[in-house]
């Protein structure tokens, strides 16, 4: 008897303890871990899971979280969901920054879809007039947030009108200069901005970054692989040799010129996002740096070279 109530106890620990690593580990990343993230960072194993949910997707779900996996996306209607409930509690369109803190999800899966985020409440516009043309009742249901989308887009038509000495409301400029560009094309881009509002995403074609041209690669990446190409585009110019580049982690080795005559080897890693290092569960001890796109993991322990700044200062 005895035996069994331990036995008992034991189990309803060692279920708590799994939702509680799940839940610890949601709040480091931002987003509900993988089945096999959650084994690296804590003792769970995958039969315990299985005898304690049945499955990992139920112990989610008892945690009140939902991940989509093995490269499924976030349902679109899912997460225009979200945005609007967001918008709706903040009473204004969120910014990248406030969406994520209101938020179940990062701003990736919405960005991955249009472009970047001050495109995306004309994305989700699309949707709601989209879906309203099936159920007429979605245009009065989401009738606030297509309003406040709405007086965005003409506050934006405006600024659009004005000379741009004046369009930043300090005798600024609203814009910063395109990376690398030319006075023709930084013209191209404002103007493709203007018109941006004219077109439909096509939802079965892919997004391009922003334009970088002249470099080899036209736009800016929006995937590891493209911030791998883009280093190598710029390699020798920032000073590295490359030796060798590798699909295991570190990603690359190169070497560096740190004396008269005198090399030394420096370990790279790729990422898009500087804090995807952290969520791909890396060492930092085997990492000297991290080349990326977009640094947006101010506390990272390791040195970063972020491209997106570096063309944007035209270090090169």
């Amino acid at each position: 008897m005895n035996r069994t109530v331990t036995r008992s106890k034991l189990n309803e620990i060692t279920r708590q303890k799994i939702v509680t690593a799940i839940l610890e580990y949601a709040e480091k990343l931002g987003e509900p871990p993988s089945l096999k993230q959650l084994m690296r960072v804590s003792n769970c194993t995958k039969r315990q899971v299985r005898r304690h949910f049945g499955s990992y997707a139920a112990a989610l779900r008892e945690c009140k979280l939902e991940r989509y996996g093995g490269g499924a996306k976030v349902p679109l209607e899912t997460l225009f969901h979200d945005w609007a409930m967001v918008v709706r509690v903040l009473k204004k369109l969120p910014s990248g920054t406030e969406y994520e803190r209101n938020s179940r999800y990062s701003q990736r899966p919405l960005v991955t879809r249009f472009g970047a985020w001050n495109l995306v409440p004309h994305g989700l516009k699309q949707f709601i007039y989209a879906e309203g043309a099936k159920e007429p009742s979605w245009l009065e249901e989401w009738k606030d947030v297509l309003e406040l989308i709405e007086a965005n887009d003409k506050a934006e038509r405006v600024k659009d009108e004005l000379p741009e000495g004046l369009a930043g409301g300090k005798g600024g400029r609203r814009r910063k200069p395109e990376p690398n560009g030319t006075d023709e094309q930084s013209t191209i881009v404002r103007t493709a901005i203007r018109q941006a509002k004219r077109w439909q995403a096509f939802p079965d074609r892919p997004f391009y970054g922003p334009l970088i041209h002249p470099y080899p690669l036209a736009h800016g990446p929006m995937n590891e692989l493209g911030v791998l190409f883009l280093f190598g585009t710029v390699a020798a110019e920032l000073g590295f040799v490359v030796t060798w580049i590798r699909m295991e982690f570190p990603d690359c080795e190169a070497m560096i010129l740190v004396g008269d005559d005198k090399w030394q080897r420096i370990r790279i890693e790729f990422e898009y996002e500087s804090r995807n290092f952290l969520k791909h569960m890396h060492d930092t001890k085997e990492c000297d740096l991290i080349v990326c796109w977009k640094h947006n993991w101010p506390e990272c322990p390791v040195k970063v070279l972020e491209l997106r700044k570096i063309l944007q200062e035209r270090k090169i």
